[in-house]
This record gives structure tokens, C-alpha cells and sequence, in this order.
């Protein structure tokens, strides 16, 4: 299959391995001058997550700096540009009017609502264009929120759907459309509360980090906030759990900060981040989180099914 990567950023290039890896055409199109050498160094760099030979994926992607060529035969277009609405109404306008007539356009925004994207496009257009946010890296995280717009075809869901999971993603289809999606608002939730507990003085930036590798995160790779509650209710489920110690969590609601992302909070931040993983170990950082993440869900995919997960039968 021909697929187009509008946009070489980090997310842009990540999905290119990952697309190249599973056998894919790759077109990646970027106004940048230093396209063909942003796209081989990321290649190279996220290859070895995927136990791929980079050279063997390079030969399957071309560069295009031209939108209306990269997308002129492409039977799939993801964007993943700035979040800048206006750019990407913009950038759908052209991919719509250059692309194959049944080409799914997918943008990869992280908060954007398709219905936003898509108000100045044709209904023909409109209707084959949804939101698939990957959580990043996606050419290591399984998740990927499928969002239709008001005017998106219940078969370009579909499509679309089946497509992610030919390359190895979980599609999660929301209901309805909501600002930020599920995963982002969910990070943004916790994010908020670790903020406040660094900036009153309860940990630093670090130890909050080892809370969360040390506990949530393991809780909630094997078993997301539901199925963990469900379980730690013993054999009264959910149900149990929350009439034991629901009460007490409910008082934890009131208790929560909400802090100010000012100019003073951002650099005391950053400067805590910095001191504790030096920026200039960004790639090393990078590589490091890529083979843990990759051996977290080979764990889990070994030791439990997504049937035995939903309690269903074999």
C-alpha cells in the first residue's frame, strides 16, 4: 500500500518506520530543506525498536518536498503538521483535491476536533477525513484514538480502523468528539496533580517520576484504572471497592491543586527536568525509553490476551 506522511517531525518520521516496517510504500513530504537527512537519521534511530535493518526500511521511502505529488497516489494520508487549524483546513484542501478519490486523509493532531478541520471542505472530502491520534511513540505504543467528524463516513471509520491495525496499533473509536480526545486529557489530568505536588514542596520532579515506574505505571500497563480498581476489590469487583474506599477518594477530589502553568512554574519545571535528565542525553534518553516501553508490552501481550483482559473465552 502507498501511504503519505505530511509532516517529518518526530511523530511524522516515527510512523514512517513503522508503515516502512510492515511492508509499506512511504511517500514523507516536508517544505523543510533537510528532509532527506531528517527522515534517514529518524529511520535509523527508531529502527532497532522494531528489530528492523534501516536500510532495508529507507528503500522503502521516498521524499517528496511537493504535497500534490507525495499525496497523488497515496490510498493513505496521515498529517501530522503544527496544531494550527487554519494550516491544517488549509493543508486538507490540497491533499483532498490531489489525492485518489478513496484515499483515507488522517491528521494525527493531538487535541484538534475533526469537525474543526474539516468546516471549509467538501463533503466528499470531509467525509473521508477523521482524527488518528497516536500516543507517542507510535512506532512503539499500540494506541491509536480513531475520531469522526459530523460529516466523516461510517466506512472510513471502518477502513480506517482495519488499516492501524494491519501495522500492528490498537484503533480505540470514540463516541462522540471531545477537545484533547481520551489519552490526552487522561495525561493532562495526572500532569496537573503532579505539578501541584513538585511545586508544594511534596517530592521533586524525579521522585515523582519513581511514584509513578514504581506503582501506576506498571498497575495500569498490565490493567487500565478500571480493570485495577475492579480487581483490587477482591472478589466484590468495582462495586466493593468503591463503597469501601470510594468515599475517601471523593475527598482526594476536593484536595487536588490546580496550578498555573506561568512563566516562574514553566522554567522551575524545566529547570528540575534538565538538572535530572540533562538535555544532552536526549538521544540515549530516547533509545532507553523505546526498549523499555517495547519490553513492558511484549510482557504483557505474553502473559495476557485481550480476551482474558475483557473476561472472555478463548
Amino acid at each position: 500500500m502507498n501511504v503519505t506522511e505530511v509532516g517529518a517531525g518526530t511523530i511524522g518520521v516515527s510512523w514512517t518506520t513503522l508503515l516502512a516496517a510492515h511492508g509499506h510504500d512511504v511517500v514523507v513530504t516536508d517544505p523543510r530543506s533537510d528532509l532527506v537527512e531528517v527522515v534517514d537519521a529518524g529511520v535509523r534511530q527508531f529502527a532497532p525498536s522494531l528489530d528492523a535493518d534501516p536500510d532495508e526500511l529507507l528503500g522503502r521511502i521516498r521524499c517528496e518536498p511537493d504535497l500534490e505529488a507525495a499525496v497523488a497516489d497515496a490510498a493513505v494520508v496521515q498529517e501530522q503538521g503544527p496544531e494550527d487549524v487554519d494550516l491544517k483546513r488549509s493543508l486538507f484542501a490540497r491533499i483532498g483535491a490531489a489525492a485518489p478519490a478513496e484515499a483515507l486523509l488522517l491528521s494525527s493532531t493531538s487535541g484538534i476536533q475533526p469537525t474543526t478541520i474539516a468546516r471549509d471542505l467538501d463533503d466528499v472530502i470531509a467525509a473521508r477525513l477523521l482524527v488518528a491520534h497516536p500516543f507517542n511513540p507510535p512506532h512503539v505504543l499500540p494506541l491509536v484514538e480513531v475520531v469522526a467528524g459530523e460529516r466523516t463516513a461510517d466506512d472510513t471509520v471502518a477502513r480506517a480502523a482495519e488499516f492501524l491495525r494491519g501495522v500492528g496499533k490498537d484503533p480505540v473509536v470514540l463516541h462522540r468528539e471531545v477537545a484533547g480526545f481520551v489519552a490526552n486529557r487522561l495525561q493532562s489530568a495526572l500532569f496537573r496533580e503532579a505539578v501541584h505536588l513538585v511545586r508544594s514542596g511534596v517530592v521533586d520532579a524525579e521522585e515523582l517520576d519513581r511514584v509513578v515506574t514504581g506503582s501506576l505505571g506498571p498497575r495500569w500497563a498490565t490493567g487500565g484504572p478500571f480493570l485495577s480498581f475492579h480487581l483490587g476489590g477482591g472478589p466484590g469487583g468495582l462495586r466493593h471497592m468503591l463503597a469501601h474506599l470510594g468515599p475517601g477518594m471523593a475527598r482526594r477530589w476536593r484536595d487536588l491543586g490546580d496550578p498555573a502553568l506561568d512563566e516562574e512554574t514553566v522554567d522551575a519545571l524545566a529547570t528540575a527536568a534538565e538538572v535530572a535528565y540533562r538535555t544532552d542525553h536526549y538521544a540515549e534518553l530516547t533509545e532507553a525509553r523505546d526498549r523499555a516501553q517495547v519490553a513492558v508490552l511484549r510482557a504483557r501481550d505474553l502473559g495476557t490476551t485481550d480476551t482474558d483482559r475483557r473476561g472472555g473465552e478463548h
